[in-house]
């Protein structure tokens, strides 16, 4: 056993990197799948509705680890071959589309009534009504929410660490195991979560308020 010391924690801070690259497939793969999501929920097509609908019952109604147990450990069963990696990449892209794609819609249905029925009058498709009507006014109502569940994104990398993946919590882990300090040891991991974490939550926070002050202009 010995004391956790600074080269420690230069280790679990080197963790970092990989917690923030992680995050960043997520958000960018839950990007692309929450705006379908989020179209196919306010799609004019019943079965898109009903699919998306689905989709979404289904990963909010779920734990993330479970999902991550899920793709890590029944992929092998199913024939693919599968590493901590490609699985927590999976798990949060999947899970984000969910969350983002409810956020999204949400962000769309705010749109005033009478900014749709001026597109139906216009007799414009559903294509030409989104790109040109309601999504450029939903991304300003959208970015507040989206910045703030950024957060909740790195904070759920951190499920990531029980299939193995080496970010700050599983770093945490190696470290605890080796000098047997926890409360230091987390601590450490517990301040550079936080100092990820909170600028992030604070421009989320400044966004909104900036957006409700427009809207009572």
């Amino acid at each position: 056993m010995r004391t956790f010391g600074p080269g420690d924690f230069l280790f679990i801070l080197a963790a970092a990197r990989w917690t923030l690259a992680l995050s960043l497939i997520a958000f960018i793969g839950g990007a692309i799948g929450g705006l379908v999501v989020a179209l196919s929920r306010t799609s004019d097509i019943g079965w898109l509705r009903s699919a998306s609908a689905a989709f979404i019952q289904l990963f909010q109604g779920t734990p993330l680890l479970l999902q991550l147990f899920l793709i890590f450990f029944g992929a092998p069963v199913l024939g693919f071959d599968i590493n901590p990696w490609l699985a927590a990449g999976i798990a949060l892209v999947l899970n984000s589309s969910a969350f983002l794609g409810q956020i999204w819609r949400g962000c769309i249905e705010a749109i005033p009534r009478g900014q749709w029925e001026a597109a139906d009058s216009l007799s414009l498709s559903y294509r030409d009504r989104m790109r040109d009507i309601i999504l450029p006014q939903a991304v300003r109502i959208a970015v507040a929410p989206t910045v703030g569940y950024m957060v909740q994104i790195i904070k759920g990398t951190s499920l990531a660490a029980i299939i193995g993946f080496t970010e700050i919590t599983r770093a945490g882990q190696i470290i605890n195991n080796a000098t047997f300090q926890p409360l230091v040891v987390f601590s450490a991991v517990a301040a550079i979560y936080f100092a990820i974490c909170w600028p992030l939550s604070l421009l989320a926070a400044g966004i909104e308020r900036r957006h409700r002050k427009a809207l009572a202009r």
